[in-house]
């Protein structure tokens, strides 16, 4: 079991590295993110353990670039940064796992084990309607082979009408599947939002392909308009 642990507080790298390898696993460690990302790039590891606060390049540009360079080795953020959002960030980025410090060593022991187990996941497939695609995994968006700029409410507007690519979703199902469950905010934001997602894909294209129906919701085409 092949560990990469990128981590810059050297006396912690070194307790960590001597517990898991007493434990069967096989530990390289390195103590900043150029570094850490060239490493995971370049050879095959079973999980990588990823600070956040690291010199060169942070932990989550590291786990951002490894997942757009389509590397999918199993990342698990151990880090002293404890907010929801600094979680949140780390998992929207492709972190499989979060742990904080101080932690206890049984259980980092048994995360590992399991995201070895799980292993590396399946590569997200890039949706896509005639020349309108959108790479969940690179958060990246395309119109006939030119890149869109959207903001990651735009983005996940875009990617919920992919999915649903051809049939018609109300508002109702936009706001449960892009906003939240319990969104309790005026409603016509869709309509603001969809008006965004137009002047963005559609407009400057000569396109049309997002519809409204009306009093129903909205269609993406799906042949992309």
């Amino acid at each position: 079991m092949r560990v990469l642990m990128v981590e810059d507080e050297v006396r912690l790298a070194d307790t960590v590295r001597r517990g898991l390898a007493a434990e069967g696993f096989n530990v390289e460690v390195v103590h900043d993110g150029v570094e850490g990302l060239w490493r995971a790039r370049e050879n095959a590891y079973d999980v990588i353990v990823l600070d956040i606060m690291l010199p060169g390049l942070n932990g989550y540009k590291v786990c951002e670039q490894l997942r757009a360079a389509g590397v999918w080795t199993p990342v698990l953020m151990l880090t002293a940064k404890d907010g929801e959002y600094d979680q949140a960030d780390a998992f929207d980025l492709g972190a499989d796992d979060y742990l904080t410090k101080p932690f206890s060593f049984i259980v980092l022991v048994a995360r590992l084990r399991a995201l070895i187990r799980r292993g590396a996941p399946e590569r997200p497939a890039v949706l896509a309607a005639g020349d309108l695609s959108l790479d969940p995994a690179r958060r990246r968006v395309e119109r006939g082979g030119q890149e869109l700029s959207l903001t990651p409410r735009e983005f996940g507007l875009l990617e919920f009408l992919l999915r649903h690519r051809g049939d018609v979703v109300s508002k109702t199902e936009i706001l449960e599947g892009v906003w939240d469950a319990h969104y309790d905010g005026d409603p016509n934001v869709v309509e603001v939002y969809i008006g965004y997602l137009r002047r963005k894909i559609d407009l400057p294209f000569g396109r049309r392909a997002i519809e409204t129906v009306r009093g129903v919701g909205y269609r993406l085409a799906h042949d992309g308009g």
